[in-house]
């Protein structure tokens, strides 16, 4: 059984936000400066990290999605080992044997 806590989410989230526009409303106008090109450039790699992300997660999508993709990954699995002298031992790796 949880405890019933005093205090909602709403009123922490508030009380959150409260402070930090209280931090800012204290900040000089070059601490404020300073403190939107940090967010800014933070911001920047985030959209960047999400833009190199983004094809994996296509993929991810198309993975879940769509199982015409395994089958096709087996079928070239079958044409390679059936083109290329693979040894047992590597095989097994990989679980075709």
């Amino acid at each position: 059984m949880q405890s019933q806590g005093g205090l909602s989410e709403k009123t922490f989230l508030e009380r959150i936000k409260q402070h930090a526009e209280r931090n800012w409303a204290g900040l000089t106008d070059r601490q404020r400066k300073y403190a939107k090109k940090a967010w800014g450039v933070i911001t920047y790699k985030w959209r960047w990290q999400i833009a190199m992300n983004v094809p994996y997660l296509a993929i991810f999508l198309l993975d879940r999605t769509i199982p015409a993709v395994h089958q096709f990954d087996m079928a070239l699995l079958a044409t390679i080992t059936s083109r290329l002298p693979i040894p047992a031992f590597v095989s097994s790796w990989i679980g075709l044997a």
